[in-house]
């Protein structure tokens, strides 16, 4: 259902399937991923690194950012929580797999798990760059924040998820997804960081989504950093 391939600036054309542009580490590009593979929507998977010197993703994002979503007449989405909710919205798409509530106080829950996820992503983002930098000019003030940011985060979705099965209601939600692409950032990024131990209900959700396709086939790799 998905065409993976290396993105060239020939490789857009209008009124063709449905593309997603961004690269195999992204945390917010694989949310997408999962969506599209959750709901089963065909598409293709243009793989394109904002960091390289080639890289097109400025001409469907003038901010230079993934993930990009263009869609079928040629305009495009961005950032991940727009895409989210376009892709949720799709006529055709499983509404039986529905991740995003269409109203009430359970959707506005859903997508607060979603700020908190992306909340995480940010902070090991933002320590995985700056630990690039010489160390002479790392900030360790900077980074203990970023820390601090991940382990509150990680507290609060614990104690939120209590002793539920899923983030919100009987099934899998946005809320899971985000979730569950913070921590396997962060574990790709920072395996040093142990967490689980702490927060074992957290775990066991991880766990379980970790074994479904969408998931498993979307794993950040090493061979591409």
């Amino acid at each position: 259902m998905t065409q993976i391939r290396i993105i060239s600036a020939s490789s857009i054309a209008k009124g063709s399937i449905m593309k997603l542009i961004g690269s195999l580490t992204c945390p917010y590009v694989r949310k997408i991923r999962i969506i599209l593979a959750e709901k089963n929507i065909r598409h293709e998977f243009d793989v394109d690194i904002p960091w390289n010197t080639d890289t097109h993703v400025a001409n469907h994002n003038p901010l230079g950012k993934v993930p990009v979503l263009i869609m079928n007449d040629g305009k495009t989405l961005f950032d991940s929580r727009v895409i989210a909710e376009y892709l949720d919205d799709l006529e055709g798409a499983i509404q039986a797999s529905r991740l995003i509530p269409e109203s009430g106080s359970a959707r506005w829950r859903v997508k607060r798990w979603e700020a908190l996820a992306d909340g995480i992503c940010d902070a090991t983002a933002t320590i995985f760059l700056e630990r690039k930098r010489p160390d002479t000019q790392q900030s360790p003030e900077w980074i203990a924040r970023q820390h601090k940011k991940i382990d509150l985060g990680l507290a609060a979705a614990a104690m939120e998820l209590g002793g539920n099965d899923w983030c919100e209601g009987k099934t899998i939600t946005l809320a899971d997804v985000a979730l569950g692409c913070a921590t396997g950032y962060l574990a790709f990024r920072f395996p040093q960081i142990e967490w689980r131990k702490s927060y074992p209900n957290l775990t066991k959700l991880i766990d379980k989504l970790e074994q479904r396709e969408s998931f498993i086939s979307t794993a950040p790799r090493d061979y591409a950093r």
